[in-house]
């Protein structure tokens, strides 16, 4: 089970976050103080963490930093009343992955954290081989048997994505959110463009194809033969 760690001095709202979370299937502990956060952290593996960044002794600033020191990857995210650029800019600058502003929409948060954890399940996954089809996401590179497909970054990342979940499908929303940001202003029928370049430069493979799921997405299909 997926498990999150909620750091808020705000006892209700720790605990509200902490259940509605809970209410969606995570695994989580809530912590009122950095401090507290730290003993939790050296005692269980979390996969995210969510914090406050105004609390005493400890702010959420050097919460992050402490935590960078000691994993690069797990994902964090800030929720905070600090809706000013500057604080956005620390945190994004320290290594945060998201950030947050109260008052908090608990639908809008879920949706971040579903994208956060993606992310990182794609980051965990280094390396893909199906078949001939080979994709390496330390170095962003592809190959099918020994021919290099020049993908972008961003198509890259959306066959990565589909390849490292197959026969799932996934909703343009899905990947608009973890591609293009939960508040781009661009129209998920920019994904169906992207999708259209994708399988050009595939039309040489045959171990997979990417299906069109009509009025949903789009999945990634292994050939079985």
């Amino acid at each position: 089970m997926i498990s999150i760690l909620v750091v808020e001095d705000d006892q209700d709202l720790n605990q509200t976050v902490c259940s509605v979370l809970k209410r969606h299937g995570y695994s989580v502990s809530g912590a009122s103080s950095a401090n507290e956060a730290f003993s939790l952290m050296f005692d269980n593996k979390f996969d995210l963490v969510i914090s406050d960044i105004m609390m005493p002794k400890v702010d959420g600033f050097e919460l992050v930093e402490t935590i960078r020191q000691l994993d690069h990857n797990m994902p964090i995210m800030f929720m905070t009343a600090r809706g000013d650029l500057e604080s956005k800019q620390i945190g994004f600058r320290i290594g945060i992955d998201d950030y947050m502003v109260k008052p908090i929409d608990f639908d809008e948060m879920l949706l971040r954290v579903g994208a956060l954890l993606r992310r990182a399940k794609i980051e965990a996954n280094k390396r893909l081989t199906i078949g001939k089809f080979v994709m390496d996401a330390d170095e962003h590179v592809a190959y099918n048997g020994n021919e290099s497909i020049a993908f972008t970054m961003r198509e890259f990342e959306l066959v990565f994505k589909l390849l490292s979940f197959p026969k799932k499908t996934f909703t343009r929303g899905q990947l608009m959110d973890d591609f293009w940001g939960i508040d781009t202003n661009t129209s998920t029928r920019t994904v169906d463009v992207y999708m259209t370049k994708i399988r050009d430069k595939l039309a040489d493979v045959n171990d997979f194809e990417i299906v069109t799921v009509r009025g949903l997405g789009y999945k990634a299909v292994p050939n079985e033969s």
